[in-house]
């Protein structure tokens, strides 16, 4: 008999072209494929919750899948991380009723993108976070994402390349946040668009450079056009943070303290 499990995943995603299988680069979803279906014996065809971009990292994706393989949830996440490589990593592992969909199942994603607001680079944080030499100022930064905050039209948010049917999002919470030479924008919505955090970011980012007062944010929003926004912020910073479910299916929640960049925003 097939049953449903969800697994919940961590992955540094610089070696990949991002979680979808493309033919000719590696992808997150094709190595999770390939570590599960050597302990089910059988092929994996994974759905995750919101697929990630090249570069971009996660800390608290899910995914699930359907098998016939009668296995312990810790030789699932066992067995599958023995056959991983080291820069992607199963969490967890749930069985979980066969109407939980990954994707539209969940009520609310946030991503978040991580800055390093210093002169000088870090070793340890290379590719992993977004380093701004130019002071930051917060408080700009956080008066321009309050004008983001609700249900909008946010074509001019997204990609040339989007293929989502409605521009329409629900954006419950927009964060800035500074932690010493430190700054994550949390971003949490129903659904995103193609690109859409990497081009507020892009935004904010402008606006706490100076090189744009707060009230662009509103300006942008409502030329619902992508060609008077600001540059996309690289992928590099950008993490899937974390999925929220129905309390019913009773999923883990991953610990906030999970990540850490030398003393970054989530870290000891």
């Amino acid at each position: 008999m097939r049953r449903r499990l969800a697994v919940g995943l961590e992955y540094e995603g610089s070696a990949y072209c991002g979680w979808q299988i493309q033919s000719r680069a590696p992808s997150v979803q094709g190595v999770l494929e390939a570590a599960l279906a050597r302990i089910a014996d059988e092929p994996v065809a994974l759905i995750c919750a919101g697929r990630t971009d090249a570069g971009v990292h996660a800390r608290g994706q899910v995914a699930h899948f359907d098998t016939h393989a009668e296995r312990a949830a810790r030789a699932w996440m066992l067995g599958a991380n023995t056959y991983l490589p080291n820069d992607v990593s199963v969490q967890w592992v749930r069985s979980v009723p066969p109407h939980f969909h990954a994707r539209y199942s969940a009520l609310w994603r946030t991503y978040r993108y991580l800055i390093l607001n210093r002169v000088a680079r870090s070793a340890l944080a290379a590719g992993r976070a977004l380093l701004v030499h130019q002071s930051l100022d917060v408080e700009r930064m956080r008066e321009g994402a309050a004008h983001l905050i609700g249900e909008h039209d946010f074509s001019a948010f997204r990609s040339s390349e989007c293929q989502a049917h409605s521009p329409v999002r629900q954006l419950q919470a927009l964060r800035v946040e500074r932690s010493g030479d430190w700054v994550s924008i949390d971003v949490t919505a129903n659904a995103f668009l193609h690109h859409m955090v990497r081009n507020i970011v892009g935004l904010l980012l402008a606006i706490g450079l100076k090189r744009a007062g707060p009230e662009r944010a509103r300006e942008q929003l409502e030329s619902k056009s992508r060609a008077t926004g600001e540059a996309t912020a690289a992928a590099l910073g950008l993490y899937f943070w974390r999925v929220e479910y129905p309390a019913a299916f009773a999923l883990p929640e991953r610990d906030a303290a999970a990540i850490m960049l030398g003393g970054g925003p989530g870290g000891s």
